[in-house]
């Protein structure tokens, strides 16, 4: 048997995961695999054929030790996936801009630092729209994101710039149909598409994460969302073991990239009964690509 870690947090206590799933058709495969934590100093690396990052969901609050402990991995010999210089790009959502600058459609976005309290009305006008979600460049699970508008009271306006006081920020327009139509999450392994899920949020709420009250259900997505999902690995440098490309429709009726998750996604195997099974084959692929 050859050993994996995947790459957790302490305590996942109030998040929902299901990579365990995963775990017995990795054995079928010749993988034992251990969970464990990013943040315990004690572990031998490179005593793990491979390390995959998967519920690292508090990896933002400490950014730079946790690329340290990546690093250390990868000097392991450990095989790392995804690939470190990859998530070192993915960390900030900045890549957004790169990939928009090769030609994928990407939600329209301002960046910047530290926000004055007079600043929403600016970023509207700047992006067009009523209102806007303004969240920090290195984030996660929703943590520090703010639905505001232009009749944004003057408390929520400075509690926003006091939160990203020194702080790189990014600002879209809100996009109404993630409240209907909802997020769509296309899912591929190894490059190839596994499935997709549809994530609405809960009355009165934008935010989509299971954490936060979303509601995720499994759909077939129609072919072209497919195409763009692929044209999104495309434009990468490196290959991916995994990758989950959220999109949305944007007013005009075109989908447009929203994120592209490449550390620590929610792969939502239980949404198909195939996807665990896939994943292994990838993963078990994986290891037969050049590094």
């Amino acid at each position: 048997m050859r050993a994996c870690a995947f790459l957790t947090m302490d305590s996942l206590q109030g998040f929902v995961s299901d990579d365990e799933l995963a775990w017995e058709p990795l054995r079928e495969l010749g993988w034992e695999v251990t969970a464990v934590s990013w943040r315990r100093r004690d572990v031998d690396w490179s005593r793990f054929a491979a390390v995959v990052i998967r519920t690292t969901w508090d990896y933002h609050l400490d950014a730079d030790t946790f690329l340290q402990v990546l690093e250390s991995i990868d000097g392991s010999g450990a095989r790392l996936a995804n690939p470190l210089p990859l998530v070192r790009w993915n960390a900030k959502k900045t890549y957004l801009r790169d990939l928009s600058s090769r030609g994928l459609p990407v939600v329209p976005t301002v960046w910047g630092v530290s926000p004055s309290a007079g600043g929403i009305h600016r970023l509207c006008d700047e992006l067009g729209s009523e209102e806007i979600v303004i969240k920090p460049v290195i984030s996660a699970t929703a943590h520090d994101t703010y639905r505001v508008g232009r009749r944004q009271g003057p408390d929520v306006a400075a509690e926003i710039a006091a939160v990203f006081s020194e702080r790189e920020y990014m600002a879209q327009p809100f996009v109404a149909s993630i409240v209907d139509e909802g997020e769509h999450s296309l899912f591929y392994f190894g490059g190839e598409y596994s499935h997709a899920v549809r994530k609405t949020p809960k009355p009165e709420d934008f935010r989509v994460q299971e954490e936060h009250g979303g509601l995720i259900v499994p759909v077939g997505p129609p072919a072209g969302l497919i195409a763009l999902g692929r044209r999104c690995l495309a434009a990468l440098d490196h290959s991916t073991l995994y990758a989950r490309v959220d999109l949305v429709r944007l007013p005009a009726g075109d989908y447009a990239l929203m994120e592209l998750e490449l550390i620590e996604p929610s792969l939502y195997f239980r949404m198909d009964s195939g996807a665990a099974r896939r994943f292994a084959r990838a993963l078990d692929a994986w290891m037969d690509h050049p590094r």
